[in-house]
């Protein structure tokens, strides 16, 4: 046997003990005197030579491992493993014979097949899994792969269409092999329902022994095992809860018969490398990490306690890049089927789940389907929140700074000008006035604009998202001063609020009246339901378009109008939301950049004094300068010119510095200049620890130190600056956006749907609309790609062009189309309701009726208002209508009608057709 292979050898045996193999030679192995239940014969004999291990499980065979040395690609190595499978001698005891179960490794890699699998394939595994997970499954007449192919046809009641289509997809996608799913499923359309269903399902009729249900924080974690608790499955009396065991982990432990278990993945994490967790530490959104592109990829260990085999699926609700970026290699631990579940899939999310996206439902169509309330943007901007603004220093000057954390004031000496950008607004300095003159005009335009039909007395529930918990104290404390409110009204939802519970606050949010706006950074800015809330105030920006989707998501909900009504008692129902924009959230390119960050558990203090004693490594020195950069983007100008002021260098070039230290092709291109182009290695290794000297040499000062240090942990209170209002008002970006879609649908369909052939008068139009060429528009206008609603299209116009636009559409009525397209394409002069223009066009048919000579008696009259209604809901109306239609068949239908109007009957119907539609 070869080194490399021998090195193999030793790596795959260490990997089986620690899955609870015993290892033995042949010549000392007795299959049934064994006291261990696993155990693996190095070199035991088949007909076809002597296979590597052959695996021994109860004392009868089970599989063979076919180790191959480093290095070495496992692909083609199967058909190696299979002539040991198949030429295993009759006269042993064995589990199969032939062998199913057989694995390939070369020390680092290791594939598993089991040919009972339907279309087997190897896949790779983390490491082998425990003698009792394969005597549990050899004991089983079909394997979960091999159930996944019968499952039960789904019950479809009471799930809502998009969630029967996304199990089913699930479900089929999982018939066919497939490890990974992703389903992309709008926010608020009832992911974790769908979750309930599904794993109930493959729990009662696939047989799998565990699921594992992956949140992105704790409260997300309460909120659905509550969910999974109260979920009563289809046909049977007991709840999901008490039929099996539910456990949300919160130690690193938990109860081996559970069914069903809900975790965060740093949860997660710290149980595989058996680390001690707080459920404080799983307060940290992963959307925030994404945000401050935080953190290297954790490394990952085999831990017996928690094996491969945990569980049979695992499902990720709400996909954030750093699940698939710094956790990834947590998932890849585990050998089960995953179900990705998210609201925005991003390009790290699709990679990862090999592009098997199985089903698709978008928020447009969610909206369309009534599941979703729709959103209206609307702008606030002001002079300070885009320029910033400017302090006048002068000597003898103080302003005041406050520390971050003890929100400590002092005040410290200004004797020059003190310049900030909008981007620095909240990071630097803290402007009072530009959260007053923000508040303020919200709540002037709240009811002028907003919600016009309030009677002002109950503002609709809102969600304000700051930047980070001081920001969100300055806000909350003028709300309060602004609105003339009590502590009850505004309250601050974060981590960081004293001793109270975040989930009464939250609970307290959802159902108390007197709690009106809530303040918060990204306890609730994810996952969280609160169906009321009616307004979103964005005075920070996100980078993450998941990000975003995730927060605007907090209003989408729909909920019934009673329990609106209950909470906010001058609302009618909700019907949309309104995202106020203050920082251009709407507006800006959701793009993240790749992390440099590698340390983020090490602090900015232990990075300062490692690079400064010369201990730092080429990680610590991109850390520490990454870091830097963005303290001096935050603070701006007044940090660059302080540290300059104490070491002769701005903050920014020090930063640039240590870049520059340990770039490799730096290091090289220096090398050349000091020791010409043929160096030696010894000469780069000196050059390399040259440049790490002189970047590190100004951290070497204690004082530079500590004034980073306070840098970083105080802002400066701009009490002098005044505000001024830029602009308030509907984005009309947002408005053009969707009216610019309407031209484009009705310019590649005008030749192609006979709706809009009618409507635009063309040609080859026929001679009237019909009902099923009224429903073809409608459906192809309502879905992908287009997804446009008539409801939203009417607001886009009534904010471009107000003057044209009377009343609002009359919700779920066909006809409206009608109106909107003729308004659309120039056929009307304004866009009013097609109920108010068809009442229009009967009365002046009816006048033209009497001017002809022509009178109707009571009956006729009663029948002429039936006709009327179904024309105006429908489009069309034909003799079949009054047999088939309730509201014509129930008065006597074709028989009265004809009685009633006698042969003039089709006359009349076409004429009104005619009037009412043409």
């Amino acid at each position: 046997m070869s080194k490399p292979e021998e090195k193999a050898r030793a790596k795959i045996d260490a990997l089986l003990v620690a899955a609870g193999w015993a290892i033995q030679k042949y010549a000392e192995f007795k299959a049934k005197s064994s006291p261990k239940l696993g155990v693996a014969v190095c070199e035991h004999p088949v007909a076809a030579g002597d296979a590597d291990y052959l695996l021994f499980v109860g004392g009868k065979a089970a599989g063979v491992i076919e180790a191959k040395k480093a290095g070495e690609t496992l692909s083609g190595v199967a058909g190696q493993s299979m002539k040991y499978l198949n030429s295993f001698p009759d006269d042993l005891p064995a589990w199969y014979n032939p062998l199913q179960i057989h694995y390939e490794s070369n020390g680092e890699e290791i594939y598993f097949r089991d040919r009972r699998d339907p279309k087997a394939k190897s896949r790779a595994v983390f490491a082998f899994h425990q003698p009792e997970t394969l005597k549990a499954q050899l004991e089983e007449d079909q394997t979960i792969r091999t159930r996944f192919q019968s499952l039960p046809a789904l019950v479809t009641e009471p799930l809502r269409k998009c969630q029967v289509g996304a199990i089913n997809a699930i479900e089929a996608s999982m018939a066919k092999g497939k490890q990974k799913a992703l389903v992309h499923m709008a926010t608020g359309s009832g992911k974790t329902f769908m979750a309930c269903n599904l794993s109930w399902r493959l729990i009662k009729h696939a047989g799998i022994k565990r699921v594992l249900f992956l949140v992105d924080r704790r409260n997300l974690g309460k909120q659905a095992l509550k969910e999974f608790e109260a979920f009563q499955p289809p046909g049977t009396a007991h709840r999901f809860g008490e039929s099996y065991i539910l456990k949300r982990l919160t130690s690193n432990s938990f109860d081996k018969d559970a069914k069903l278990v809900i975790s965060t993945i740093q949860r997660l994490y710290s149980m595989l490398q058996g680390e001690v967790l707080t459920e404080d530490e799983e307060d940290t959104s992963g959307f925030e990490q994404d945000e401050r592109e935080d953190g290297a990829p954790v490394p990952v260990t085999y831990n017996p306690k928690l094996p491969i085999e945990a569980f049979d699926l695992i499902i990720v609700d709400e996909c954030h890049r750093s699940i698939y970026g710094r956790w990834r290699q947590v998932l890849d631990y585990f050998d089960a089927h995953l179900v990705g579940l998210t609201a925005t899939p991003s390009p790290h999310t699709l990679a990862f789940f090999q592009r098997n996206r199985v089903y698709t439902y978008d928020y447009a169509q969610s909206v369309l389907d009534k599941v979703n309330v729709d959103y209206e943007i609307y702008r606030i901007r002001t002079k300070i929140t885009e320029q910033g603004s400017e302090i006048e220093g002068e000597p003898g000057f103080h302003v005041p700074v406050r520390h971050l954390r003890t929100r400590r004031k002092r005040l410290r000496k200004l004797d020059r000008k003190l310049a900030y950008t909008g981007k620095q607004l909240d990071r630097a300095v803290v402007a009072p006035d530009q959260i007053r003159l923000v508040l303020q005009t919200f709540k002037n335009k709240l009811f002028t604009e907003m919600f016009p039909d309030r009677s002002g007395e109950w503002v609709p529930k809102t969600i304000i998202f700051a930047k980070d918990d001081n920001h969100a104290e300055d806000i909350t404390l003028a709300v309060r001063e602004v609105f003339d409110e009590s502590n009850e009204f505004c309250q601050k939802i974060t981590y960081k609020i004293g001793q109270t519970d975040p989930e009464t606050l939250i609970n307290s949010f959802r159902l108390d009246p007197e709690f009106r706006i809530a303040v918060t950074v990204d306890m609730i800015a994810t996952g969280t339901d609160i169906k009321p809330v009616e307004a979103l105030l964005f005075m920070r920006d996100v980078r993450s378009e998941i990000y975003y989707e995730q927060m605007r998501g907090r209003g989408v909900r729909t909920l019934p109008d009673t329990d609106l009504q209950a909470v906010t008692p001058d609302a009618t129902t909700k019907t949309r939301f309104v995202l106020v924009d203050v920082v251009g959230v709407s507006e800006t390119n959701k793009s993240i950049p790749q992390p440099m960050e590698r340390k983020r558990s090490v602090s900015l203090e232990q990075l300062l004094k490692l690079v400064g004693q010369g201990k730092g490594d080429e990680e610590d020195f991109v850390s520490l300068a990454t870091r830097l950069t963005r303290l001096a983007e935050e603070k701006g100008e007044d940090a660059e010119l302080q540290v300059f002021k104490k070491c002769g260098r701005r903050l920014s070039d020090l930063a640039q510095g240590l870049f520059f230290a340990v770039d490799p092709d730096n290091i090289i291109e220096e090398t050349k200049k000091k020791h010409g182009v043929l160096y030696t290695e010894a000469q780069l290794t000196e050059v390399a620890a040259e440049l790490r000297g002189r970047a590190a040499k100004p951290f070497e000062d204690e004082g530079l130190i500590t004034l980073i240090l306070e840098i970083r942990s105080e802002i400066v209170l701009d009490e002098f600056s005044e505000d001024s209002l830029l602009e308030s008002g509907f984005s009309q970006k947002d408005a053009q956006e969707r009216v610019d879609k309407l031209s484009k649908f009705l310019e590649e369909n005008k030749d192609q749907l006979e709706a809009l052939q009618f409507l635009y008068e063309l040609p080859q139009a026929k001679a009237k609309l019909t009902h099923e060429a009224l429903r073809e528009l409608a459906e192809t206008l309502t879905s992908p790609p287009w997804t446009l609603s008539v409801e939203g299209l009417w607001r886009a116009y009534k904010r471009l062009e107000q003057a044209k636009v009377k009343g609002e559409p009359t919700l779920g009525l066909l006809t409206e189309l009608i109106a909107l397209v003729r308004f659309a394409i120039g056929k009307a002069e304004s866009l009013e309701s097609y109920s108010i223009q068809a009442e229009q066009r009967y009365n002046l048919w009816i006048g033209r009726q009497k001017k002809a000579g022509r009178e109707f008696d009571d009956e006729q009259l009663a029948w002429l208002e039936r006709i009327k209604r179904h024309l105006i809901a429908n489009g069309e109306i034909v003799p079949a209508d009054f047999q088939e239609v309730p509201a014509l068949s129930g008065e006597g239908g074709i028989v009265q009608a004809r009685a009633a109007f006698g042969k003039d009957l089709l006359h009349t119907l076409e004429d009104l057709n005619k009037a009412l539609i043409a």
